[in-house]
């Protein structure tokens, strides 16, 4: 399966991992970067030790492109730009606002840029700074959103753009990759479905309540603040949106109540935590490594694919006997 997206990053399959705020580590991206697809280290809100640590842990793993992220609302952004310019990762990703500062310093150091967009108008933004790629994220996905769902966005986006568009948001298995490829992408970025490979590093009891899920198990927090948020349904969640009811007077004790809810989640904490999860968690029901799940998405792909051409010439056919 060779797309623009393959040959631009110089992976094997067009599968990219996304960067879970305090989750997507060496362990996880390495393991992805390893079974042919860009693993992406998660840098937002990371002190620079550790990001330089990860990044080195990752390439004692494989010598295979490794990807890492930069939220550009965050406080240090410009001095993690600045160091994975100096560690010269193969790829950066980036999200929440816009890399126009950094490009230059990224381009000199020969790393592709593929920023994350949730509307036509920023891809078309992103392309026009010198993005490599685009991520056309919709809001099926867990962790931060937009409006838009895949299926609207990404054809949108690619209609708007001339640099290659990955899918992201409602993607997990070979289902999902055939029908983003339908729409115009040329890849891939998977989150929720990596949340419970053996290679992941958050408590069993996170991965258990994602297995368990059902379809109407996630929920959207943060609307009133403008930074809404799909996560999973638990106490924390709910609790949240009550609160969110009457912001002005819940405000205090709202901003008490995010402060490190990722963590508590990850370290096991599932009733008090966000455990961060997308509309898809429904759709995963076993432990695997990383590398069976890339390889049984790209094969169900490929053969949906292949079927798909088979039936479309079987109809042009049936249209030529009817004239």
């Amino acid at each position: 399966m060779k797309t623009r997206v393959t040959e631009l990053l110089g992976i094997e399959v067009p599968v990219i991992q996304g960067a879970m705020a305090r989750i997507a580590n060496a362990s996880l991206a390495g393991a992805v970067s390893k079974a042919g697809g860009l693993g992406v280290i998660a840098c937002g809100g990371a002190p620079l030790e550790w990001i330089e640590e990860q990044v080195s842990l990752v390439r004692s793993m494989t010598d295979k492109p490794i990807g890492a992220n930069v939220m550009l609302m965050d406080p240090n952004a410009a001095e993690v730009a600045k160091l994975l310019a100096d560690l010269r990762v193969d790829v950066i990703a980036t999200g929440a606002g816009s890399p126009a500062n950094y490009m230059e310093m990224w381009k000199e150091a020969g790393i592709k840029v593929v920023p994350v967009v949730a509307s036509t108008a920023l891809a078309v933004r992103m392309e026009r700074l010198g993005a490599d790629a685009v991520v056309a994220e919709g809001t099926e996905s867990g962790g931060h959103i937009g409006e838009l769902t895949t299926m609207a966005l990404v054809p949108a986006v690619c209609d708007a753009v001339s640099i290659p568009v990955i899918a992201a948001g409602g993607i997990a298995d070979g289902r999902g990759m055939a029908a983003a490829f339908a729409l115009g992408a040329e890849g891939v970025q998977l989150g929720t479905r990596f949340l419970t490979v053996e290679e992941c590093t958050i408590a069993d009891a996170y991965k258990e309540r994602v297995l368990k899920a059902k379809d109407s198990d996630t929920i959207v927090t943060g609307r009133g603040s403008g930074h809404p948020a799909r996560c999973l349904k638990n106490r924390f969640a709910r609790s949240v949106r009550k609160l969110e009811e009457d912001m002005e007077h819940n405000g205090d004790e709202l901003e008490q109540m995010y402060l490190g809810s990722l963590r508590r989640a990850i370290e096991g904490d599932v009733d008090n935590g966000s455990m961060m999860a997308g509309q898809v968690a429904a759709l995963v029901h076993e432990r695997k490594t990383a590398a069976q799940v890339i390889d049984e998405l790209v094969a169900e792909a490929e053969a949906l694919g292949a079927r798909g051409m088979d039936e479309m010439a079987a109809c042009n056919a049936r249209r030529e006997r009817a004239l």
